[in-house]
């Protein structure tokens, strides 16, 4: 038997309940696969000998649960009235449907939930929560648009994500509200253009990939841990701070792409005021992670602030190089592309 076998069940029931949801022809049959996802989701958040993951893995289901039940009773009430009486409740079911969906991914002004439990789970629980768990309500949302709620939370998403992420020390509150912010972008292209939103959750997954498993390897939690590598060339502060500064859209890193092509389109459609507040927030969650990068360059102190494991090993030491590599020259190889095709 294969060691902890059965969080190779729960995350194949994990995958499965998204594609329900994501391949489903009734919103019945929507609603059983995020039932299915999140109930695959707790038991690989749970942890015995720790209790910030049991509270999170709490936290997270009491506000599923609650994004699950208004969906349940709407999906039943809405199929029991008329056909004309559709037509005009449209508006609120657009509105009901999509709030459960924001909910659901940790959306303001639906977010009170996400950092907090991202603070109590490990890398990888975090890393899942912030990709694959995402997928099903944000291709959901599509199904449910609203413009003006959408242009509302939009906003909303990325003035919190921008400002509430300047006083955190933890890394994982920090890329919590970094990841609201970058909700605000995704659903600006699903508002637009389906490819450009499907184009940058790609790029967020991959960035969002490179930064946790840097993280996870030097067992990085706060900011305090981070000063403490004075003993370090620069070579592994560059390792950590360059996907950083690519996840935040700094030029010419690969992160800067998908905004890159965010920015084109919203221009084309006249989109300006919009696209004005997206670049002047985000350039604020760029300024903490720039001024994380500063800190930890040119502050050194003196004392160890915490006991790390780390990890030499060749096969880590390659797999974190790529990652490096792809953000700082990938930029160069898809307009290289584009250029030649």
């Amino acid at each position: 038997m294969l060691k902890n076998s059965y969080k190779m069940l729960f995350l194949i029931m994990l995958f499965l309940g998204t594609l329900i949801s994501i391949s489903a022809s009734s919103w019945f049959s929507v609603w059983m696969g995020l039932e299915i996802n999140l109930l695959s989701f707790i038991p690989l958040m749970m942890k015995t000998n720790n209790l910030y993951s049991s509270e999170a893995a709490l936290k997270y289901f009491l506000t599923q649960a609650l994004a699950s039940s208004v969906l349940l009773f709407f999906i039943i009430f809405f199929s029991f009235i008329s056909f004309k009486m559709m037509e005009k409740t449209n508006f609120i079911f657009n509105i009901i449907f999509a709030s459960s969906f924001m909910m659901k991914i940790g959306m303001a002004p639906f977010h009170f939930w996400f950092p907090i439990v991202m603070e109590g789970l490990n890398w990888i629980n975090n890393l899942i929560l912030m990709t694959w768990q995402k997928i099903a309500p944000i291709i959901l949302l599509s199904y449910c648009m609203n413009f003006n709620f959408f242009i509302f939370s939009i906003i909303f998403s990325i003035i919190i994500g921008s400002i509430n992420g300047l006083n955190q020390t933890s890394i994982r509150k920090l890329l919590a509200y970094s990841s609201i912010n970058h909700l605000g972008w995704m659903l600006t292209g699903i508002l637009n253009n389906q490819n450009i939103w499907m184009i940058y959750f790609l790029f967020y997954c991959f960035l969002s990939i490179s930064i946790v498993l840097i993280f996870n390897n030097f067992k990085i939690f706060n900011f305090n841990q981070i000063f403490s590598f004075f003993n370090f060339k620069n070579l592994i502060k560059t390792l950590i701070f360059i996907p950083l500064l690519s996840l935040g859209g700094l030029p010419p890193f690969l992160g800067f792409f998908p905004k890159w092509m965010m920015i084109n389109y919203l221009m084309t459609m006249n989109y300006f005021f919009l696209l004005m507040l997206l670049i002047y927030f985000t350039l604020i969650t760029l300024y903490f992670y720039l001024r994380l990068s500063y800190s930890s360059f040119l502050l050194n102190y003196n004392e160890m602030n915490w006991n790390f494991n780390h990890f030499y090993n060749l096969n880590n030491f390659f797999l974190l190089s790529f990652f490096l590599f792809m953000n700082l020259f990938g930029l160069i190889f898809i307009n290289l592309f584009f250029f030649l095709f």
